[in-house]
C-alpha cells in the first residue's frame, strides 16, 4: 500500500512516500482504508523520535483518522467490514490503509457521507483532548473565566467551542490576525495576540483584576509562566503541549501564592486508563457534532504526498484549525 514512509527519526522533509506492506489485523484490531487522517502535533514528535511511543522504523505517521472498515481481527464482534468508523491508532494513518484496536474505533452512521466522514477524522484527537481537559481535570464551572492559549489550531479552536458549551467566558489568544478571527467565529468573547508586549495587561482587562479561573495551554515557551501569572486565586493552569518547542520550568512560588495548580493533560492514556469514562465523553461530544453545535475548522486538506508539507506547515505554526492528509485524494 502507499504511505507516507520514516525510515530514520529527523524532520518532516526527511519522509518519504512509498510502499508499506499492508497490514494484517490480529485478534481485537481492525484495518481501515482511510478516508482522513488527522494532522496533529505528536505526529511530528513522532517523526522526530521524540513522543513518548516509537515505533519500530519504518512505519507511517498518522495517529487519528477515519475511514471504512477492510478486515477485523479474531474476537471482533463489534465491528464488520463495511462500517464507517472514526478514531485513533498507534502510528500509520498517513497511508491507504491503517491498524487499530477495535476499542478505539467509534461507529459512524451509515448514511454518513464523505464530507461528514473526513471531518470526523479531524475530530476525535482535538476534541477529545479538550473536553477531557476542561470537565474532567479542570471540572470547569459555569459563570468562570478561560484563557486558551494557541486559540487558532486544533485543540485551542476546539477548547473554544467547548468552554462556551460549559458556560464559560473565553479570551482566546492567537498570534495572527487571521486565527484570532476564526476564534471569534467559534464563539471566544474576547481575543488577544499572544505576542504582545502588555499580553498579561490586556488579560486583565477582560478578565478583570482577580485573573482568569481556567489556562489551556498547548504552546508551552515562555507563554505558560505568563499565563500562569493571570491566574486568579484557585486557579487551574491546564498543561496540554509544547507547541512553541519549549518545555517550560514553572516558578513553584506562582502555585503557592494563589493556591493554584497546574494539571497535566494526556488524553490518550486517560483512553487507555478509563475507557468508560472516555467512551463516555466521545458519545457527547458526537452527539454534538451530529447536532451541528460543534464545527470543526479544517483549512487545508492534502494528498498522501504532500504529508511531510502538512506537517512543516504544523510545525511551523501556519495552521488555522486542522489539516487533513487524504490518502485516497489524487496527487
Amino acid at each position: 500500500m502507499r504511505a507516507v514512509v520514516c525510515e530514520a527519526w529527523g524532520a518532516p522533509q526527511s519522509l518519504r512516500i512509498g510502499e508499506l506492506p499492508l497490514p494484517e489485523p490480529g485478534p481485537g484490531q481492525v484495518r481501515v482504508r482511510v478516508h482522513a487522517a488527522a494532522v496533529n502535533f505528536p505526529d511530528a514528535l513522532m517523526v522526530a523520535g521524540k513522543y513518548q511511543y516509537r515505533p519500530e522504523l519504518p512505519f507511517a505517521p498518522g495517529l487519528e483518522f477515519s475511514g471504512v472498515v477492510s478486515a477485523i481481527g479474531e474476537g471482533v464482534d463489534t465491528l464488520h467490514p463495511g462500517d464507517k468508523v472514526a478514531g485513533t491508532a498507534t502510528h500509520g494513518a498517513f497511508a491507504e490503509q491503517v491498524l487499530a484496536e477495535a476499542g478505539h474505533l467509534v461507529v459512524l452512521p451509515a448514511d454518513t457521507g464523505d464530507e461528514a466522514l473526513a471531518l470526523a477524522g479531524s475530530f476525535l484527537l482535538t476534541y477529545g483532548t479538550s473536553w477531557h481537559a476542561l470537565k474532567d481535570r479542570a471540572q470547569a464551572k459555569a459563570g468562570e473565566t478561560l484563557l486558551v492559549l494557541g486559540a487558532g489550531g486544533g485543540v485551542g479552536l476546539a477548547a473554544v467551542e467547548l468552554g462556551k458549551r460549559l458556560g464559560l467566558r473565553v479570551i482566546a489568544a492567537a498570534s495572527s490576525q487571521d486565527k484570532r478571527e476564526a476564534a471569534r467565529a467559534h464563539g471566544a468573547d474576547a481575543t488577544i495576540d499572544s505576542q504582545a508586549e502588555d499580553f498579561r495587561d490586556q488579560v486583565r482587562a477582560h478578565a478583570g483584576k482577580g485573573g482568569v479561573d481556567i489556562v489551556y495551554d498547548p504552546v508551552g515557551g515562555a507563554l505558560t509562566e505568563t499565563a500562569l501569572r493571570t491566574l486568579a486565586w484557585g486557579g487551574r493552569h491546564l498543561v496540554v503541549g509544547f507547541a512553541a518547542g519549549d518545555i517550560p520550568k514553572v516558578p513553584a512560588n506562582l502555585l503557592l501564592l494563589k493556591g493554584t495548580a497546574l494539571l497535566g493533560v494526556f488524553w490518550g492514556e486517560f483512553v487507555r486508563r478509563e475507557p468508560a469514562a472516555s467512551a463516555a465523553n466521545t458519545r457527547q461530544l458526537l452527539e454534538w457534532l451530529r447536532e451541528g453545535a460543534l464545527q470543526p475548522l479544517v483549512s487545508q486538506r492534502y494528498p498522501l504526498s504532500q504529508a511531510p508539507a502538512a506537517l512543516s506547515a504544523l510545525l511551523a505554526r501556519q495552521a488555522v484549525g486542522k489539516l487533513l492528509v487524504m490518502p485516497q485524494q489524487a496527487d
